[in-house]
């Protein structure tokens, strides 16, 4: 098994792309750490072998610091989660802007700080973070917080990956196109209440930018992240991952 022996810890793992990851990590093997907001959302693993759940706010930096305590030194960390903004800048508010940001960005602050100390007392680490293709490799329309949080995911990483190089920890950024998930039906709602069109309509629009023809799986992304928190990738760091079916070509 390609992860065995790894603890790893996911968060926004209660539904999506980071389910899907979780799930991934565990059946290569890992012992996975599957955290989310939603309790109800972690109850679905019950039975699931090598996932353990906890409840956890990234926003809150002592609710972080206190699990990273509680768990003690992991081996990888993907932060997953993430919020989409629909709107252009003139209908962002300060509270739009900071909330994304808090969450899309500070979060992996946060989460880094509290668990990189282990990674670098053991000398190793992979370091795993949600970024976008909607960010500073392609613009979005309507996309204007949420791509400017997501070119500082990759800024983030790149620099992060920089000072750690020597010490054993790597960092690489995740950069998906459009991708089935719980998030994506709310945009579709979104553009579909904006638009007049119907739901399968603006569904079809968002099939319509992806030149390979189709919306991605978040079972697609979960071979990459998986690939990325395995030794398989050891030389592999300060990457973005381009995984959008062709839309940044």
């Amino acid at each position: 098994m390609r992860l065995q022996g790894k603890t790893i810890l996911v968060t926004a793992a209660g539904q999506g792309i980071g389910r899907a990851c979780a799930l991934a990590m565990a059946r290569e093997g890992a012992t996975v750490w599957a955290t989310d907001l939603k309790q109800d959302l972690l109850n679905t693993y019950a039975g699931v072998p090598n996932i353990k759940t906890h409840l956890l706010d990234v926003l809150k930096t002592a609710d972080v610091d206190a699990f990273a305590k509680k768990i003690g030194n992991i081996d990888v960390l993907f932060n997953c989660a993430g919020f989409v903004h629909q709107g252009d800048i003139m209908q962002v508010s300060d509270a739009d802007w900071d909330f994304s940001m808090d969450l899309n960005v500070k979060s992996m602050y946060r989460t880094i700080r509290a668990f990189l100390p282990g990674m670098l007392e053991q000398g190793k680490g992979s370091v795993i973070n949600m970024a976008s293709a909607a960010s500073n490799i392609k613009g979005a329309p309507n996309r204007v917080i949420y791509g400017a949080s997501k070119a500082a995911v990759i800024g983030l990483t790149r620099a992060l990956a920089a000072d750690y190089v020597a010490r054993g920890v790597r960092f690489n950024a995740i950069c998906p196109g459009t991708v089935e998930s719980p998030s994506l039906g709310e945009r579709i709602q979104a553009v579909s209440a904006q638009t007049g069109k119907t739901v399968a309509e603006a569904r079809d629009m968002f099939v319509a930018r992806q030149p390979i023809g189709r919306i991605g799986k978040p079972e697609e992304i979960a071979y990459l992240a998986v690939y990325l928190a395995s030794d398989e990738s050891s030389f592999t760091t300060g990457t973005s991952q381009i995984i959008d079916g062709g839309w940044s070509l």
